[in-house]
Order: C-alpha cells, then structure tokens, then sequence
C-alpha cells in the first residue's frame, strides 16, 4: 500500500512538473515592463470610470480659471487612463466625447488602417511603407501621411475605425478618430457624419486606441508592437514631450501631437517606473495651447501620484 501511494504521489509531481514545463514564462511571471501586455482579461476602458479619480481631475483642473473657461466652453478636453496596475485600471475624463478638430493627431487612425491592411494582405509591405510609417508618426511628416492615405483610401480608413473590433469612430459616442483630407493642399475631402471635420478626434476614443495598443489588441499582438515601435521615443519635443524630458528622461514615450492655428493636440502613453504609467490625452482650441499642453503634464502628474498615496 506504501509502494503504491509514492508512486501515484510521484507520477503526480511529474505531471505537475511537465505542465509548469509547457507554460511560457511570461504568463507564471507577467511582465508589465515590456509593452504590449501580455494579459488575457482586457476589461473595454468605458467599463473601467473611476469616479474617484474623475472628481480629483476636474477638481486640478478647476483650480486654473482659464481651463475651466475653455472646458466649459468645450474648447478643452483631456482623457486620463491610470495604468499603474494594469490589472485595476483606472479611466477619467473631461469632455470626453466632445468631437474637435484634431490636426495631425488623427494620425494615428492611417497607421492602423495601414497595419490591418498590411495584415489582411491588401497591399504589400515594403521597406518605404515602413519609413513613411515612422515619418509620419514621429516627425508628423505631412508627405509620408498622405502618401500612406493614397495607399489604403479614406474608404478603408472609415471602414478600420468603424469596426466593431476597435469602434473608434462611432456616432453614438461623439464620434472619434476620423480622417478625410490628405495632408496637403489638393485632394477630395470625405468630411466625418456629424460635424464634418476633415481631422478629427475625441479625447476618449483616443484613450482607448492608446489603451488597446498597450494590450497588444489593434489588429494582432505583433502589429500592436509594430505600431509602437512607430511611435516610439518621439523626435518633435515640444508640448507633453518638452515636459516630460524634464521630469521623466528615461521613461518610454509613445506620442502623437498636432497643431494647426489655435487647435493643439497631444497624446501620449507613458512607460516609466513606479507610478507614471499612463495615458494622456489633450484637445484644446486656444492661442496658448501649447503652454497649456506643457502645464497639463505637471498637474495631471500630481494628481496620479496623490492618488496613489490615497490607495
């Protein structure tokens, strides 16, 4: 009966052992340093409002006088996901679905289109698609952009960003992520449904798209690395990027801003240690726009990190 017990106990230990054998190690110990996340349980980010962290933005906000007139006037809106834990994220929002027009933010919605098409074979990648790719996010290179609209047509772009799947442009929420103009003086306009903007965005549409990449789950695990690869170490440095120079320098940033006349724009996931790590978003239509973007790093920084200390 002895002989027989160790032996059902060691053929129980081997099988154990194999099993542990065949997990990747990734999943026994997540790394939550290395982007995309490799984590199973995404929870979608307008499920994900904390009401806490919603009350002590606004109330940051609200301290300066002419903020709270731009976001009264819906002249301003930001968008906040608290990715500290990326197992219990955190997601606030002010304005969020107030569509703007967004200059080069928008981006962001052609290097998608163009990495769903590049991953359903419906155009052949190359090594100048590559190099346009990152010229267009880093460099806001208006040529390479509208070299990668020509390639895949507003048609494909509108039919990416209105998917199910990703629902980045969707009229019951405001709208979203829209291209329709190329980024340059001549070509048809194709003007988004509800305010007829030819560059548009909504600050919680881009926190989402942000949000997915950062899961690995725009297109496929691999384009999402792709796409960050793209929008990686950013070569403008003006707006979030000038202050985040200062007081983050070794942390990872993923970026895409814009500008044109008063509308400045900026988004960003931030990937450092400790407690900065998130996404920022900003819409804003005002001369000072970019001092505005440059001061909002600072005051959105003190909140994540007081909410913190009160977890």
């Amino acid at each position: 009966m002895a002989h027989k017990l160790l032996t059902t106990l060691a053929l129980i230990v081997i099988m154990v052992a194999t099993a542990c054998s065949q997990i990747p190690e990734d999943t026994l110990v997540p790394n939550y340093d290395q982007l995309p996340l490799a984590i199973s349980d995404v929870k979608p980010l307008r499920s994900l409002v904390d009401i806490p962290l919603q009350d002590k933005l606004i109330a940051k906000l609200n301290e300066n006088k002419k903020w709270k007139k731009l976001i009264a006037n819906k002249k301003m809106a930001i968008g906040l996901v608290d990715m500290n834990d990326p197992l219990n994220v955190k997601f606030a929002r002010v304005n969020g679905n107030v569509m703007m027009y967004a200059a080069s933010l928008p981006k962001i919605a052609v290097l998608l289109a163009v990495e769903d098409a590049l991953e359903k074979g419906e155009v052949e990648d190359s090594e100048e698609i590559q190099s346009d790719l990152r010229l267009m996010i880093s460099k806001s290179d208006n040529a390479a952009a509208t070299r990668m609209i020509d390639l895949v047509g507003y048609d494909k772009i509108e039919q990416v960003l209105k998917d199910p799947v990703y629902d980045l442009y969707d009229e019951d929420y405001g709208g979203g992520l829209w291209v329709g103009k190329r980024y340059a003086k001549l070509g048809a306009r194709h003007p988004d449904p509800i305010k007829g903007l030819s560059h548009a965005a909504t600050v919680s549409q881009v926190c989402r798209y942000y949000y997915m990449l950062a899961y690995g789950r725009l297109v496929s695990y691999d384009r999402s690395k792709t796409m960050l690869s793209m929008m990686v170490d950013p070569e403008l440095h003006h707006k979030f990027v000038n202050t985040l120079n200062q007081v983050a320098p070794k942390a990872k940033l993923f970026r895409k801003s814009g500008t044109w006349k008063e509308f400045h724009t900026d988004s960003v996931l931030v990937w450092g240690t400790e407690w900065r790590r998130y996404i920022l978003v900003i819409l804003v239509e005002d001369p000072d726009g970019e001092k505005i973007c440059r001061n909002m790093v600072t005051e959105v920084e003190k909140v994540l990190s007081h909410n913190l200390i009160s977890h």
